[in-house]
C-alpha cells in the first residue's frame, strides 16, 4: 500500500516532501499579491540540448492570477535576434506539474530534436499546468464570481509572454497542446479564441467539462455557460471557428475513444480535425509518449513565424 501510494503521489505530484506528507513543513513565504508584478519575471535559466530553458511566473494582468512555467527558447533564439518565433502553450493534466511535460514527456528534447532534423522551424515552447487555484481543478473554465482560468491563459498568459519574448503576435503563430484535463482545455482555448489561436492538439482529451468534488460549482447554476464549455455543444449550435486541431485517442483502453469519434464526426469546414488512432493504449504517459514524435511536429507545422523582410524562406 505505501509503495501504491508512493507511486500515485509521484505522478500527481500531491506532497511536495515527507515533512510535507507528514505535516512537519512548517515553512513560510512572504505574501505576494497575484498580478502585483509588472510582467512575467525569470526565476532561473538554463541551458539544455537545443536551447534554453527559463523558469518563471506568469502573473496575470486582468485575473490577477499567477502561476509558474517553464519556457523553452530554441537555439535560433539567440542567434536570430530579429525574429519573432511561433509559441505553442503547453498543459499538463490535472493537477498536474509542468515539471513533468519536461521529465515525462521530454517537450523541449523532442522539439530541438525536430528542429534538428529540418521536420519543423523553432519555436518556443510555453509549458504550465492548468490548476490555476490548486487543489481545486477549474477545467479551464472562467467560474462566476471565482478564477478566470480560461481568460487567464488565452489572454494573460498569452499577452505575458508576447511582452517578455520575442514572439510572434498573430493568431496564425499561436498553439496549444495539453494531455488529459490538459487536452481539454487546449481544445477549449482554441475553439473560443480562434482570434488569438489557430491550432491546437488534444492527448486523450475530453469534450465536456468534469463536475465533481474536486471542480465544485464552475458555473453557478448558469446553464449557458455550462453550455459553452461543452466542446459537442458547441460544435452543434455555433458556426465552426477556423481553427486546426488534432485529437488521439486508442481503441483499446481509452474511455475517450467513442466520445472522440463522436467529435470528429461533428467538426465542419472551417474548422479542420485531424486524429492520431493507436490500436491500444492507457491515459499515461507512456501513450502520449507514442503520440508525440508526431503529434508535436504536426502543431509546429500549423504555425507561422514572423521574420524581418529580406530573412530567407525556412
Amino acid at each position: 500500500v505505501a509503495a501504491l501510494a508512493l507511486l500515485v503521489n509521484y505522478y500527481f505530484g500531491f506532497y511536495g516532501s515527507w515533512d510535507d506528507l507528514l505535516g512537519a513543513d512548517t515553512g513560510t513565504a512572504e505574501i505576494t499579491a497575484a498580478g502585483a508584478a509588472a510582467g512575467l519575471r525569470v526565476l532561473d535559466s538554463r541551458a539544455v540540448p537545443g536551447g534554453r530553458i527559463e523558469e518563471v511566473t506568469v502573473p496575470g494582468a486582468s485575473t490577477r492570477l499567477s502561476e509558474e512555467a517553464y519556457v523553452f527558447l530554441p537555439s535560433a533564439y539567440v542567434k536570430q535576434p530579429r525574429r519573432r518565433f511561433p509559441a505553442i502553450l503547453a498543459l499538463t493534466g490535472y493537477p498536474g506539474d509542468p515539471r513533468n511535460l519536461m521529465t515525462r514527456l521530454d517537450l523541449p528534447g523532442r522539439l530541438a530534436h525536430a528542429i534538428a532534423l529540418h521536420q519543423v522551424g523553432p519555436a518556443i515552447l510555453v509549458m504550465m499546468r492548468p490548476s490555476v487555484v490548486l487543489p481545486r481543478d477549474t477545467e479551464c473554465v472562467d467560474v462566476p464570481h471565482g478564477p478566470q482560468a480560461l481568460t487567464y491563459f488565452a489572454t494573460d498568459v498569452r499577452q505575458a509572454v508576447i511582452a517578455h519574448y520575442r514572439v510572434a503576435t498573430g493568431r496564425d503563430s499561436w498553439g496549444v497542446l495539453g494531455g488529459s484535463t490538459g487536452g481539454y482545455c487546449a481544445l477549449k482555448i482554441v475553439m473560443t479564441r480562434p482570434d488569438a489561436f489557430s491550432a491546437a492538439v488534444s492527448l486523450s482529451g475530453y469534450y465536456k467539462t468534469i463536475v465533481d468534488g474536486t471542480t465544485g460549482d464552475l458555473f453557478g447554476g448558469d446553464r449557458a455557460l455550462a453550455d459553452r464549455n461543452d466542446l459537442m455543444w458547441r460544435l452543434a449550435r455555433l458556426p465552426p471557428p477556423p481553427v486546426d486541431v488534432l485529437v488521439t485517442s486508442s481503441r483499446k483502453g481509452e474511455a475517450g475513444y467513442l466520445p472522440t469519434e463522436r467529435f470528429l464526426d461533428a467538426v465542419r469546414p472551417p474548422m479542420r480535425a485531424s486524429s492520431l488512432i493507436l490500436p491500444s493504449g492507457g491515459h499515461n504517459f507512456s501513450t502520449w509518449n507514442r503520440e508525440l514524435p508526431q503529434a508535436l511536429p504536426w502543431l509546429v507545422q500549423q504555425l507561422a513565424d514572423q521574420r524581418p523582410e529580406g530573412s530567407p524562406a525556412r
